[in-house]
């Protein structure tokens, strides 16, 4: 994700156990492990749809025969695209939906896909959003307003964005005079309100809104002091 959150591609994609078959499969029992990842969803779904008829008909106790997908399904297939973009990136649940959106499957099959993946910790916006402000305050120096845009951007809910923006320490201005402080060196050969403007406007554009100017001043002030030196005291 870059500043405008366009483009760039995130990895913080979560542990999806996928196991495709072994090629050294010898006896029946090795081979039922390694059915591909589809089967185990198949039957998953199967599972989950017995226990709803259960549910549904307490009194008799009997279950709908109920014949799996097959492997070509539309549900099936979507789930795999799903689960193919999960291993490379981390989606929040909005981009999920977008995702399933993208297939003939009625909005009971989307939301039931949704579902499992939430159920198995595939989808977790709120472990999203910390994922991405730790990304966001140690490797790109943002502050709150760049990083609640970014997350927004993202599809994820604002409650889930104000909790997770009160747990970062009120470090703001702290961290916004260390990014201004890196940038400063490189603008000494400008004028004083040239260098100000230009400072002020990068720590603006980073999310460092309200404290821009006063932190842009404090950097510059250092940059151009004179250093310290000791004092000798002669014995």
């Amino acid at each position: 994700m870059t500043d405008s959150n366009g483009g760039e591609r995130e990895s913080l994609a979560p542990v999806i156990p996928l196991f495709g078959p072994r090629a050294d499969t010898t006896d029946a029992a090795d081979a039922a492990d390694s059915q591909p990842w589809h089967a185990t969803w198949i039957a998953e779904r199967a599972a989950s749809e017995r226990s709803a008829a259960r549910a549904a008909h307490p009194s008799t106790g009997t279950v709908p025969v109920v014949a799996p997908a097959g492997e070509d399904a539309p549900a099936a297939v979507a789930e795999r695209v799903l689960l193919r973009k999960l291993r490379t990136r981390s989606l929040s649940i909005r981009e999920a939906r977008s995702v399933l959106t993208e297939h003939d499957l009625d909005e009971a099959d989307r939301e039931g896909i949704v579902e499992r993946f939430l159920s198995l910790g595939y989808l977790d916006d709120a472990a999203l959003a910390e994922q991405l402000i730790d990304k966001a305050t140690s490797r790109k120096a943002q502050g709150r307003m760049a990083i609640a845009q970014g997350l927004s951007q993202r599809g994820i809910p604002r409650e889930v964005i104000d909790e997770a923006l009160d747990q970062l320490p009120d470090d703001e201005a702290e961290r916004a005079l260390e990014f201004a402080r890196s940038k400063a060196r490189g603008l000494e050969g400008l004028d004083r309100d040239t260098a100000l403007r230009r400072l002020a406007g990068q720590l603006a554009r980073r999310g460092y809104g309200s404290v821009a100017l006063s932190v842009a001043r404090r950097a510059l002030d250092e940059a151009s002091a004179p250093p310290r030196h000791g004092v000798r005291f002669e014995p």
